[in-house]
């Protein structure tokens, strides 16, 4: 079964001086300032593109890289993954690392780095931001 989900973004004024808001209108978290500003510059408390893209793939990986363990037989006790989105303005999106650190029993360090690359390759997020570099640190936990 397919599903869809949805957001919405208000803006007021132009690209350098104007602001928004941007609402998640399926789960109906709340609503979030974006500007040029927090893109470009600081985020000083206001959201943009890159950070929700951020947040997107590194929760997508994260079921990714559970999904690909617990299939293995080595599902994973705790998986903490971020994704750093790098923003040029007047680039674009110049690239994406992820870093996990997973703890995984009975899993040695050579098949939790095959399953976390496994998991960048086949992460839905990843497959939708194949014209970007997409790098990625995976360890297992101390």
């Amino acid at each position: 079964m397919a599903t869809t989900r949805s957001a919405h973004t208000a803006w007021e004024g132009n690209l350098l001086e104007g602001s928004g808001k941007v609402s998640f209108d399926s789960s109906e978290v709340g609503q979030y300032p974006v500007t040029w500003a927090a893109r470009s510059q600081e985020p000083h408390g206001r959201t943009s593109p890159e950070e929700m893209i951020a947040a997107a793939h590194s929760s997508c990986y994260s079921m990714a890289l559970s999904h690909g363990l617990s299939q293995a037989g080595t599902p994973p006790t705790k998986l903490v993954t971020q994704a750093e989105v790098t923003f040029q303005p007047g680039e674009g999106i110049t690239g994406i690392h992820l870093t996990v650190e997973g703890e995984v029993p009975g899993l040695d360090e050579g098949a939790f780095l095959k399953a976390a690359e496994d998991a960048k390759v086949n992460c839905p997020v990843s497959q939708a931001l194949t014209g970007t570099t997409i790098t990625l640190t995976a360890k297992l936990a101390d």
